[in-house]
């Protein structure tokens, strides 16, 4: 029964670690509902301005037939610029209803499934470590190799690959000192307006680097930096206090002595680079409802920590003491796995996993050395390695100790 219960396949486990699979393309289909709805109307409204004003002239005899003409071939042009845009966007919708499908699908294909004994759950299984590794390396920016993987896999409707490449486009953008493109973002469509529903400062951050990198070029007219100042900093005084007095303050501290004041030396330090690519990546992320943190390092953790005891780092000095060669092939299969070479140290820094119950084997009788094992396992063990009647040896160590040496312990 034991057996049955623990090869149970959860469904809804599962499904925890697959949400962003499901909720990426709804998050996409809303940011391209609201960017056709926002060139929609943007150009309806100057249509109808344009066919308005034309239509008053025209009756009052202010304009003539040549510039009437004029115009209606303007907005002509300008619906046909719409259609093209629609025509992008209803491309887009469809391309994302089809990687939606494809994911119900594959995720429906796990509810034909009980069991993790399943021949079928091996192959489902395969399938989601690839996806998990394509977005391991989709966030580290190794968009080739992710690309050749979900495409040798077939999983491209799986992954994706688009929105992670667009985002390493623009992280790489700011790093080789360039905001151009990450400001495109920031102000592409209706993403204006949900960043400040977030209160992100992503944009503004952006602008202020800008303006510094302004400051800095010596061959920038005063007057310049004061007009840019005045479009994009000086009306968010009131929210970024601290960023536009600095701001107002480069201006009397030329780059060369600004080095020897610590408050304006940080302004002009190449790490905010790095900080402005950190700041894009995660507003990137929580735009799109996406994990902070690659998917693959959630499974490996959650993983760890369901396998993590106590006694996987204990601090007792036999912890640390490898078996000998004799009792190597009968403890391969007894060996936590997070005990291992591999895993000790990656899980260290794991939390616990909550258990709501306890498994320990019974007659529980323990070591000098502080160990315990079931009274069952250390005769039958005795037995096999030969030991004189009255002795044990400890699984893990190898150390032999007499019968009466060993003290009986309870759970409490």
């Amino acid at each position: 029964m034991g057996d049955v219960t623990a090869s149970k396949l959860d469904h809804e486990s599962h499904l925890l670690l697959d949400q962003p699979l499901l909720r990426l393309p709804i998050e996409l289909l809303r940011k391209n509902f609201r960017s056709a709805h926002f060139e929609v109307e943007k150009d309806g409204t100057y249509l109808k301005n344009t066919l308005k004003e034309t239509a008053t002239s025209c009756v009052n005899g202010r304009t003539s037939q040549a510039d009437v003409l004029k115009n209606l071939d303007t907005m002509i042009a300008r619906m046909r610029g719409v259609k093209r845009k629609l025509t992008a966007f209803a491309e887009e919708e469809n391309k994302l209803y089809q990687h939606e499908q494809a994911r119900v699908k594959h995720l429906n294909e796990l509810y034909a499934m009980f069991s993790v004994d399943d021949v079928k759950y091996e192959g489902w299984s395969r399938t989601r470590l690839d996806r998990l590794i394509v977005d391991y390396l989709l966030r580290h920016g190794y968009n080739e190799s992710a690309r050749a993987l979900a495409q040798e896999k077939g999983i491209e409707p799986l992954v994706d690959l688009d929105t992670f490449e667009q985002m390493s486009r623009i992280r790489k953008c700011i790093l080789n000192r360039s905001v151009t493109e990450a400001l495109a973002w920031c102000t592409a469509g209706d993403t204006k307006k949900e960043l400040r529903k977030m209160d992100s400062n992503l944009e503004f951050m952006l602008r202020f680097q800008q303006y510094i990198e302004l400051v800095r070029d010596r061959s920038t007219k005063p007057g310049d930096i004061l007009t840019y100042a005045r479009k994009f900093l000086i009306p968010y005084r009131d929210t970024y206090k601290k960023e536009v007095l600095q701001a107002c303050g480069m201006l009397a501290l030329p780059p060369g002595s600004a080095q020897e004041v610590d408050a304006y030396a940080e302004l002009y330090s190449a790490s905010r680079w790095e900080m402005l690519a950190n700041l894009f990546t995660s507003t990137h992320n929580a735009l799109l409802s996406l994990p902070p943190i690659p998917l693959l390092h959630i499974a490996l953790s959650s993983g760890l920590s369901a396998l993590k005891t106590p006694a996987c780092h204990s601090s007792h000095p036999a912890s640390a003491a490898a078996p000998s060669h004799s009792t190597s092939l009968s403890l391969a299969a007894s060996v936590c796995p997070i005990c291992s070479t591999e895993l000790n140290e990656l899980a260290r820094n794991v939390p616990y996993a909550n258990h709501s119950k306890s498994h320990v084997e019974p007659d529980l009788l323990m070591l000098p050395n502080g160990r315990a094992y079931g009274k069952a396992r250390l005769e039958e063990y005795a037995r096999k390695a030969g030991l004189l009647e009255g002795q044990v040896k400890d699984l893990r160590t190898g150390e032999v100790y007499s019968m009466e040496r060993l003290k009986k312990v309870y759970i409490t």
